[in-house]
């Protein structure tokens, strides 16, 4: 109230620049316009004003780290100069608002994938939690394995089946009670913290950063996208409706009298690898300035991505730090970075080092 009541005073004066090296003039121009107090104003002392204006915070002086769990590294310099030059209207680079798209995968760019897969680990708990209903599945593959603890032999057909078994047979709002539940109640096996905290930070800094400038952020995931859609606002700021993902088919119905969506096994669209730019196009519709990825499933959504005219980007994000979470690339079974670390340099794109470029890992380490 006194600082408003301040400028108000004081606004013959003229536009005053809050700047510390015009303290001298603000100073003898205030004391000249000390008279004006009159009335009930003059309640407001003008030195208390005086005071409370010198010690407010100064508007535009102060600036504050827009990626405060990145490292002072080249690559957290590439980041902001290129968010400065395609949202300044005088650079040639400049980019409207409306064609600042930015995509980024999810597993293992901006939650954890290893040892497992989060929604494999959840597909998992769900058999074991299912098994009592299923008695068979104690001599039968893939379940037999699963439930015993050894997913050595869980092949790419074994994986397809346990998903489609734990996520289909009801409907699309019975499904997102007993993901979400899931995620309250999960533990990760080394972090032994729910999976929604097991978030990259630096990652969620970026996001913030990015729709601060205008950009429109969506995530573009190999992941089930009605396993995702109902966390990934709450964990990134993204919108459900601005999830990308692989989804199943899903059947409209009557029950109870009442129409319903269920899902059903078979896969409707894979969203990896040449799924991305396709899903891209279809979703999204229009080709993104800014792309964020961790393994070989980005690469084409990198190469779509940069590949466009003007000014763009693409990032990748390599796990290096086996200290604070994990190291891996070339040959992981998850998250394998082999083809798309190699391209990283022919195509320009600046490869993120978790060692090196982050302060920090997750939000509970601070």
């Amino acid at each position: 109230m006194i600082i408003s009541n301040f400028f108000i005073f004081v606004y013959n004066i003229g536009e005053i620049k809050l700047e510390r090296n015009y303290y001298a003039k603000l100073i003898g121009r205030l004391k000249m316009q000390k008279r004006i107090f009159s009335g009930k104003f003059y309640l407001l002392s003008f030195n208390i004003i005086l005071l409370s204006f010198l010690f407010c915070p100064l508007v535009g002086v102060a600036q504050t780290d827009p990626l405060p769990s990145w490292n002072d590294t080249s690559t957290k310099k590439y980041i902001i100069q290129f968010v400065q030059t395609v949202t300044n209207p005088g650079s040639d680079d400049y980019v409207e608002p409306e064609d600042r798209i930015a995509t980024f995968d999810n597993d293992g760019n901006l939650w954890i994938e290893q040892p497992l897969y989060t929604q494999l680990a959840f597909a998992i708990d769900r058999i074991k939690a299912m098994s009592p209903e299923h008695p068979e599945w104690k001599d039968t593959e893939p379940y037999k394995s699963v439930l015993k603890g050894d997913y050595s032999k869980l092949d790419k057909n074994g994986l397809l089946e346990i998903i489609s078994v734990t996520h289909s047979g009801m409907t699309t709002e019975e499904f997102e009670l007993i993901s979400s539940a899931w995620f309250k109640t999960s533990k990760h096996p080394r972090f032994k913290r729910s999976y929604s905290e097991l978030i990259y930070k630096p990652m969620v800094e970026l996001l913030e950063y990015l729709r601060a400038n205008g950009f429109k952020t969506y995530i573009v995931s190999g992941g089930g996208i009605d396993f995702m859609r109902p966390v990934t606002e709450q964990l990134y700021g993204i919108p459900p409706e601005q999830v990308v993902g692989t989804s199943g088919v899903s059947k409209f119905e009557i029950r109870d009298g009442k129409p319903v969506l269920v899902k059903m096994p078979e896969i409707f669209f894979i969203d990896d690898n040449e799924g991305k730019p396709v899903g891209i196009h279809q979703f999204i519709g229009k080709r993104p300035i800014f792309a964020s990825g961790n393994s070989d499933g980005d690469y084409e959504m990198l190469l779509w991505t940069t590949s466009g005219p003007g000014k763009r980007f693409g990032l990748l994000l390599h796990h290096d730090d086996a200290e604070r979470e994990y190291a891996y690339d070339r040959k992981s079974h998850i998250g394998k970075l082999d083809k798309a670390l190699d391209a990283a340099s022919k195509n320009k794109w600046v490869v993120v080092s978790m060692k090196r470029d982050w302060k920090t890992v997750f939000p509970f380490e601070n």
